[in-house]
């Protein structure tokens, strides 16, 4: 299936599946996933781009340092995986990471897209998030299906099993860890989306509840190089749901974005 477990390569202590040839695309998985998520992306967009789908650190094949991590932390270690201007894509938690990539290392990123991001929850979004955040103890595992109805809804597909698989394999510290991350940032300051200086791309669904379509218009309003596409129909799971929809937009972005 689209979503069996893949060969790794080990980039400098992150565990990263490579596919194709050609100018380097970085996909960066949200909280609780790995680098599969990704497959219906890596199938499509490897016959033009060498693809580098990376686990975070604590899920998949990516160990959890023995101390506590930041969003800063997590984007230096993807950082010191790019030694060329590489175009960098991330979903959820994945493009907080990628937007801060772009942001704190403008040499190394040559377009930035950001798939159902955040940026200036509301109060009550916030709270939501924070609380889910509180209730994980980094030792057991939750019953994901709260989680699961929330990105995918109830019925029954092989993308919602999957993830369910990948949430119930992954480290619960590694888990809890990047969660409580996820949930005390707010997204990108728009002082520094102003200063963007490569093209940036955010793509959100019309049916996500949380990184919400106003959400991209407004990073893309505020990005000297942006623009925003919403998938009509999509939720937050859309580079699994809506695979095609997904792919084609990002590769009119990275063809853009090649030198």
């Amino acid at each position: 299936m689209m979503w069996d477990t893949r060969q790794r390569a080990d980039l400098g202590g992150l565990s990263a599946i490579v596919s194709g040839t050609g100018p380097p695309m970085l996909l960066i998985h949200g909280v609780g996933l790995r680098a599969e998520a990704w497959a219906g992306q890596i199938d499509a967009l490897s016959s033009e781009f060498t693809t580098i789908a990376v686990d975070l650190l604590g899920h998949g094949g990516s160990a959890l340092p023995d101390r506590d991590l930041s969003l800063a932390d997590y984007t230096n270690a993807f950082a010191a995986t790019l030694d060329s201007p590489t175009v960098v894509v991330g979903h959820s938690m994945g493009a907080m990471i990628a937007l801060d990539l772009a942001i704190r290392f403008p040499e190394r990123v040559r377009g930035v897209a950001a798939l159902n991001a955040i940026h200036q929850r509301s109060a009550m979004a916030r709270a939501a998030v924070v609380a889910r955040a509180a209730r994980l103890d980094g030792v057991g595992r939750a019953d994901p299906t709260e989680t699961l109805d929330r990105w995918f809804g109830s019925a029954p597909s092989q993308a919602r099993d999957a993830a369910r698989t990948w949430l119930g394999e992954v480290n619960p510290a590694g888990y809890a860890m990047a969660y409580r991350v996820f949930a005390d940032e707010d997204g990108a300051d728009p002082q520094d989306l102003k200063m963007l200086t490569c093209p940036a791309l955010y793509l959100t669904g019309s049916d996500e509840p949380n990184s919400t379509p106003a959400m991209s218009h407004r990073m893309a309003d505020l990005t000297p190089m942006g623009r925003s596409i919403i998938i009509d129909g999509a939720a937050h799971m859309m580079p699994m749901t809506h695979v095609d929809l997904v792919n084609a937009a990002l590769l009119d972005f990275a063809r853009a974005c090649s030198p």
